[in-house]
C-alpha cells in the first residue's frame, strides 16, 4: 500500500471549503473503520458464532453506520450550497452515495449473522475468511483511490487497477468455494444458505469495483 501512502496533497478539495474537505476525509475514515470492524466480528462469528464480542462489534458497525449517513448528509448540502465548482457536484454526490453502501452492506452482513446464525464447516472457514479480507482489502483499496480523485487525479487509474486485481483474486476464491460447497455432502437447504453468504461477502468486493469504474470515468471527466 506505499503507493496510496505516498500520495501528496495537490489540490484543495473540487474547490471547496475546507469544511467540506474536512467531512469527506472524516466520511472515508468512518468506512475503513466499519471495515476494520466487520474483518474482526467476522473473525470472531468464525471462531466463537454470535457471541457477545461479536454482538459488541455488530452495535459498534451500526453506531459508524448512523453517523456515516448523518455525515453524508452534511457533505451533500456543503456541496450543495458551497462548492465551486457545480459542474462536479453530481460525480461526488454519486461518490459519496456509493461508498455509504459499503459500511451499509457490512451492517447488513453482520445482521444476516446474527439472525441465520449460519453453522460454517471447519473444511470451509479458511476459505471464508479469505474472502472476507479480501472483500475488505478491495473496499480499503477503494477509499484510498478515492482520495486519490480528491488529491491527486492522475494516480486514480493505478488505484482503480488494484481495486479490480482485487475483485478478481475475489471472484476466483468465491466460485470454487461455492462449487466445493454443493459438491459436499452437507443438505441442500445448508448448502444454499452457504452459497448466499459467499455471494454476500463477495458483493462487497464488488461494489468497491463498481465505485473504482465511477473514479475512474469521474477522473476522466477532470482532465478533460
Amino acid at each position: 500500500m506505499k503507493f496510496f501512502q505516498s500520495l501528496k496533497r495537490e489540490t484543495a478539495l473540487l474547490g471547496t471549503s475546507k469544511a467540506v474537505e474536512s467531512q469527506v476525509d472524516q466520511f472515508l475514515e468512518m468506512v475503513l473503520e466499519a471495515g476494520t470492524v466487520f474483518s474482526e466480528a467476522f473473525e470472531v462469528y468464525l471462531a466463537h458464532g454470535a457471541c457477545q464480542t461479536f454482538d459488541v462489534l455488530a452495535e459498534r458497525i451500526q453506531e459508524l453506520e448512523r453517523n456515516g449517513d448523518d455525515l453524508r448528509r452534511s457533505i451533500e448540502t456543503e456541496l450543495y450550497t458551497r462548492t465551486l465548482i457545480p459542474d462536479l457536484r453530481g460525480d461526488v454526490l454519486r461518490l459519496v452515495e456509493s461508498i455509504d453502501k459499503l459500511t451499509n452492506m457490512y451492517k447488513a452482513n453482520l445482521f444476516r449473522l446474527s439472525i441465520q446464525t449460519p453453522e460454517i464447516p471447519d473444511a470451509f472457514r479458511n476459505e471464508y475468511a479469505e474472502l472476507a479480507r479480501l472483500s475488505v482489502t478491495c473496499a480499503e483499496a477503494v477509499v484510498h483511490t478515492t482520495r486519490a480523485f480528491f488529491t491527486n487525479h492522475a494516480a486514480v487509474r493505478q488505484g482503480a487497477q488494484r481495486v479490480a486485481d482485487l475483485e478478481s483474486e475475489a471472484d476466483q476464491l468465491s466460485t470454487p468455494l461455492q462449487r466445493r460447497i454443493f459438491q459436499s455432502d452437507l443438505d441442500l437447504a445448508h448448502k444454499v444458505q452457504l452459497r448466499y453468504f459467499v455471494e454476500r461477502l463477495d458483493a462487497v468486493a464488488n461494489q468497491a469495483e463498481d465505485i473504482a469504474d465511477q473514479l475512474a470515468i469521474s477522473a476522466i471527466k477532470r482532465r478533460i
